[in-house]
């Protein structure tokens, strides 16, 4: 597939998943909130759990709730052929806005060069961004579009110099037996070297609730850039909930492709 096929590809499964969102939400229309499908009356009574963007590679189908902010933080140790970086603190700032949407602040990352020849190191690029929920559509399938732009104001060495634009498609499903599998489409526009290359990047996971508070999951990551070699990585990781709203997460990722990293250590 070509990166315009993929990107079409992309758009069109958008266009159709929002579609069929919005005819269900027409199907329900004056129907009792109690009555519709899924409804749990506990549940509801309860404060939300925390549902995260972390710790996988794809990003969560639905939207903090209305009124509500989430921070998130982390930090990744990367073995990346010669070279060993650090960055932190990965924060993601996440403030409900309606019952469907978000805001998304990412704060800039510090990245420092352990060792390898001249590693860099400085702040990284901050993130503005939104994400509408478009599920849960038929069959019980969650789906959000997120858009954003990067901007440059991070470290000369780091930054890309540039207003990066970027979307990302997630969606996930619950099976039987605490199971559910996800993935993410992603397009990115970056600024390489003053020119742009659009990477498109498919995610895909399998996650199993072992008990109540703690998951583990399976990730498969790839970017394909319009320039330079495919990027694939192997994710795998678990989170721990210790209460309803706090969670920390330990996983670990190893590069398929020659281009990618060796290995990933994130906490």
């Amino acid at each position: 597939m070509t990166l315009k096929a993929a990107a079409c590809t992309t758009v069109l499964v958008l266009v159709c998943l929002g579609w069929a969102s919005a005819a269900e939400d027409r199907n329900l229309d004056g129907q009792p909130i109690q009555d519709r499908p899924g409804f749990n009356a506990g549940a509801a009574s309860a404060s939300p759990e925390i549902v995260t963007d972390r710790p996988d590679i794809t990003e969560s189908g639905i939207v903090v709730p209305k009124g509500s902010l989430q921070a998130e933080n982390g930090l990744t140790l990367t073995s990346d052929h010669d070279q060993r970086t650090v960055d932190l603190s990965e924060t993601l700032l996440r403030l409900g806005v309606g019952s469907r949407t978000e805001l998304r602040l990412t704060l800039p990352n510090y990245f420092y060069g352990i060792e390898g020849g001249a590693p860099a190191s400085g702040f990284g690029d901050v993130a503005l961004g939104v994400k509408q929920q478009l599920g849960p559509l038929l069959g019980g399938l969650e789906l959000s579009a997120i858009g954003g732009l990067s901007l440059p104001s991070g470290a000369d060495r780091i930054s890309s110099h540039g207003v990066d634009p970027f979307l990302k498609l997630p969606w996930s499903r619950d099976l039987r037996g605490g199971w559910s599998v996800g993935g993410m489409f992603s397009m990115f526009w970056n600024t390489e070297e003053g020119r742009r290359n659009f990477t498109w990047e498919p995610t895909f996971y399998v996650e199993r609730q072992i008990t109540s508070p703690l998951d583990v999951f399976a990730e498969y990551a790839g970017d394909y850039p319009q320039r330079g070699g495919a990027r694939q990585i192997m994710h795998i990781g678990g989170a721990y909930k210790l209460t309803r709203r706090q969670q920390v997460d330990l996983h670990f990722g190893a590069g398929l492709s020659p281009g990618a990293p060796i290995d990933v250590r994130i906490i």
